[in-house]
């Protein structure tokens, strides 16, 4: 085996929001891919609107910088769970993984997932200690929790040798000592990425070999496939055996052949092994193909990234507004095509027709990874129903199993209380209680996914939004008992029309209003929660009778209470089994599955 001393492929992990992209901008800056004048976004790894609207990075995304005439091929991963399979498929690319860690909240559940995957595949990690300019800071007890961590996680002696940094991603400095006063940039970070991540190695009489990890699309020259040139080297022009994950071959021609420059895709004629590249040309290639050489194919293993654990199904909207609220595309046709389309570049869902001719079920890994494929159908111009969230659950020796979460709450001392009795209540067990004595405490609960649902916004407000909940699945379990729903019933309109101010008044007093005064309304749609627990059919549409006869305090003021407004994931979390969420480009409404 051959080494390229001038090249490293890194990837990033970490927990949601411990600064990975931020600390991906500076490595950019001070590896001089931008002119000191260059005006650049913030964040500028999360390039797709959604990522910058939620703050979190979607999908994994590769730029590539120089540092003494060494390439380091960096790839930026999610940090939530539920994107957890776009991870999985980059580790397939890189030799090395940097661990990011929060100096102040330290491992979280994606800290364990994502380290225990890469180290699985036997990957050296460098640890980032971040946030060390936080006046929380623990940043000497964080690191005893990560080589706990690592221990827990079975790490060889090699691995459990890592080098640390300490980092203020933000003002762009790393320290090697956590007290040193004097940083000098990022130079001991770029340091210990050539000392500690090993360079690609390559057999020089091997043929081609090239694994699929991800697809882009470009209007000019179709599909792009990104993956690592393990052996060999790919050529503009080069024909090349695909060879499917199914164990099928064909014949097929490289059109271009790109490498990554900063956050650029560049053409090349040739590029050599234990490079990361992108190669257009191919129409058919999908992620876990193989490029290989015509008179010497040889397969590399199919990427496998681990099962859904939540399902919805989507359907053809079918409510009296259909097609009046900016919707192009409203068929089942239209929607089945559109998940074809999402299969091909994301590994971790699954897609299935049900009896239903018009309805699809769509698996992923949570609710999250559900909640971004609608809304981006949506701003596509897609109108759909979807039904509330159901677990998927398995038979394995005649028992029946269900998911399980670790969950990790970060909370005031005040509302340990409030927070137990509520996860009690969902059959969640403490495992861990931590005190740091911040005046913030971290319970460990371990709690049927399924107890997971509709749970955030219950706990948001008994938390009064000072709350911070993550979960990570762990495996499956015997089936925990039944969970007590939805506590409140709804208000549910009887007739076609407009809302009226003068209803929603006199409907106020018997529980919350979702919406505003001349809003459209048909039979069945939910404009309300009842503050009891049965659903009350009512007409929200009444309007005040006018008669000839005025006196002073006839006409009240009608001071109306400003609506509850539901996001897609709240009303995902929010409605029942015979309840649907209608999606349409510019509004989401809830329904009942049938009128009365």
């Amino acid at each position: 085996m051959q080494l390229r001393q001038d090249l490293r492929n890194l990837a990033i992990v970490a927990h949601v929001d411990h600064g990975k992209t931020t600390l991906v901008d500076a490595m950019l800056w001070q590896s001089g891919v931008f002119r000191d004048n260059e005006m650049v976004a913030e964040r500028v790894m999360d390039s797709m609107d959604l990522e910058r609207e939620k703050g979190i990075t979607i999908m994994a995304k590769n730029t590539a910088i120089v540092y003494r005439d060494t390439k380091i091929n960096i790839v930026d991963t999610p940090g939530h769970a539920d994107f957890g399979g776009e991870v999985e498929r980059t580790l397939n690319m890189v030799d090395g993984v940097m661990l990011l860690v929060d100096a102040t909240e330290g491992p979280l559940p994606q800290t364990r997932f994502v380290l225990g995957k890469a180290l699985a595949r036997g990957l050296p990690p460098i640890v980032v200690i971040n946030k060390i300019d936080r006046p929380d800071r623990r940043i000497h007890e964080v690191l005893d929790e990560i080589y706990d961590l690592f221990i827990d996680l079975d790490a060889t002696e090699e691995q459990l040798n890592f080098p640390v940094l300490y980092t203020n991603a933000k003002a762009g400095i790393a320290l090697t000592d956590p007290d040193d006063v004097q940083g000098r940039g990022l130079v001991p970070l770029f340091e210990a990425i050539l000392a500690s991540i090993p360079a690609p190695a390559y057999d020089p009489a091997a043929p081609l070999q090239f694994l699929v990890t991800t697809l882009h699309h470009s209007d000019y020259v179709g599909r792009i496939a990104v993956g690592k040139v393990v052996n060999g080297s790919l050529q503009k022009g080069q024909e090349v055996a695909l060879l499917k994950a199914d164990g099928t071959t064909r014949k097929a021609s490289l059109s271009v052949v790109y490498s990554y420059d900063g956050l650029n895709r560049v053409e090349r004629d040739v590029i050599p092994a234990g490079d990361i590249a992108a190669v257009a040309g191919v129409d058919d290639i999908f992620i876990g193909d193989t490029l290989g050489d015509l008179l010497d194919p040889r397969p590399l293993p199919a990427i496998t990234v681990e099962e859904p654990t939540i399902s919805m199904v989507f359907s053809v909207n079918t409510s009296p507004l259909a097609g009046r609220d900016g919707g192009r595309y409203l068929t089942s046709r239209h929607i089945k095509e559109r998940l074809e389309k999402e299969l091909l570049y994301n590994v971790s869902i699954r897609v299935e027709q049900t009896e239903n001719r018009d309805s699809f079920r769509v698996s992923a890994r949570g609710e999250l990874q559900l909640a971004v494929l609608v809304e981006t159908m949506r701003r596509e111009g897609f109108e759909l129903s979807l039904s509330n969230p159901k677990v998927i659950t398995r038979q394995e020796n005649g028992r029946f199993l269900e998911p399980v979460e670790r969950a990790v709450v970060d909370i005031p001392e005040k509302f340990i209380g409030i927070v137990t009795e509520m996860m009690s209540a969902r059959r969640g067990q403490m495992v861990k209680m931590i005190n740091n004595g911040f005046g913030r405490v971290r319970l460990e609960f371990e709690i049927p996914s399924r107890g997971l649902i509709g749970f955030r916004s219950q706990f948001l407000t008994d938390t009064h939004g000072t709350g911070i909940l993550n979960a990570l699945l762990i495996g499956h379990r015997p089936y925990a008992g039944d969970i007590v729903g939805r506590p409140n019933g709804v208000l549910v309109s009887d007739r076609d029309g407009k809302a009226v101010a003068y209803a929603i008044f006199h409907l106020q007093p018997r529980g919350t209003i979702f919406i505003n005064p001349n809003d459209p309304v048909y039979p069945g749609l939910i404009v309300g929660e009842n503050s009891r627990t049965q659903d009350i059919w009512v007409n929200i549409t009444k309007e005040k009778k006018l008669t000839n006869i005025r006196a002073s305090g006839t006409d009240e003021a009608l001071r109306l209470i400003p609506p509850r407004q539901f996001t897609l994931e709240q009303a995902m979390e929010y409605i029942g089994d015979d309840e649907l969420v209608e999606v349409t480009p510019k509004s989401i409404r809830l329904r009942k599955m049938k009128n009365r």
